[in-house]
């Protein structure tokens, strides 16, 4: 009989498929889903900010039991296998990794420590007084030089005043310029008789000074070929020789370790060889005394040049100068 009844039973049929406003709703929440996910990836974690509110969450949907431990579990979620802490550190490869925090740890690390900007200036506020130091022995270095080129000029002042000799400086540098007028006759290497006493005088001041002495020999555009000078390149090289004799000779001499000899022809003039005063003027021997530097006050210049280029240029030096080596110092 209940057979009967549930055969008779009138029952409508159910539709197939999901309600249509499902759908909807799912698409709803997926678009939700990744617009958080989007905010959650364009932010940055700060990883124990992260575990209080997980730990909230679990206390609040019981996703999680409560476990006695002595430690809070780290965190082994997808997000947090993902994405980076709030603390970026650069790796040579593009590699995201997880770095978890201990949340018994007082301090979390900081990668910039209080105080590293008042320590950057600091620094560059005594790099400044250093190279003002620098500058500022240099300097006196080179007054001293000018007060040796003084005396000198004073030693030498009637060659001076007749034109035969000129005296400058340049930076450490004493230039002592013979001109031919007065020192070698026309054509000739050899130093005129009455040359001598001023070649005493110039020995006298380079030997109470420490340097290295270079003996640089220069001439005029005009060609020579005689039957001992076939070219300007003789000539100069052996008017420097017969310097460099004048002050080497004698008990009192100079130390020939001292001592170089260059020849240069006519190819470092001073004036236009065009006319006959502008030859006249490039026809010389040059005596160059370099007063040396000490290794550390050299490496203090190199460091100047490179840090301030501006204060160095000042100082109007030559780089030969922060490279030159006394023969003594070259083995």
């Amino acid at each position: 009989m209940a057979d009967t009844d549930l055969e008779d039973c009138d029952c409508p049929k159910c539709p197939r498929g999901l309600p249509p406003w499902l759908a909807t709703f799912a698409d709803l929440m997926s678009l939700l889903m990744c617009f958080f996910v989007l905010l959650l990836s364009f932010s940055e974690i700060n990883a124990l900010k992260f575990k209080q509110i997980a730990g909230s969450l679990r206390d609040a949907f019981g996703v999680q039991s409560e476990l006695k431990l002595k430690e809070i579990p780290k965190g082994t979620s997808i997000i947090m296998q993902e994405f980076s802490p709030g603390k970026p550190e650069p790796t040579p490869i593009n590699e995201v990794r997880q770095f978890t925090t201990t949340v018994t740890q007082p301090d979390l690390d900081l990668s910039c420590t209080p105080g590293d900007e008042t320590r950057t200036g600091q620094s560059a506020a005594v790099d400044g007084v250093k190279n003002e130091q620098t500058a500022q022995k240099v300097q006196q270095l080179i007054e001293q030089t000018e007060s040796r080129a003084q005396q000198l000029a004073t030693v030498l002042s009637q060659q001076v005043e007749q034109g035969s000799i000129e005296v400058e400086t340049k930076g450490r540098k004493i230039i002592i310029r013979v001109q031919e007028n007065g020192s070698f006759a026309s054509g000739s290497a050899e130093l005129e008789a009455e040359f001598y006493p001023v070649m005493e005088n110039i020995k006298r001041v380079l030997r109470s000074v420490e340097g290295t002495i270079a003996i640089e020999g220069h001439t005029d555009s005009i060609p020579i070929d005689t039957e001992r000078f076939e070219s300007n390149w003789a000539l100069s090289s052996a008017r420097a020789v017969s310097v460099a004799h004048a002050l080497i000779i004698g008990r009192d001499g100079i130390d020939p370790l001292r001592l170089q000899v260059r020849g240069y022809a006519e190819t470092r003039p001073l004036e236009s060889n065009a006319t006959p005063e502008g030859r006249a003027k490039n026809r010389r021997v040059e005596i160059v005394l370099t007063e040396g530097l000490d290794p550390a006050l050299k490496a203090d210049l190199k460091e100047l040049r490179e840090t301030d280029t501006r204060l160095y240029d000042s100082l109007d030096l030559q780089d030969s100068e922060l490279f030159n080596l006394r023969p003594d110092e070259v083995f």
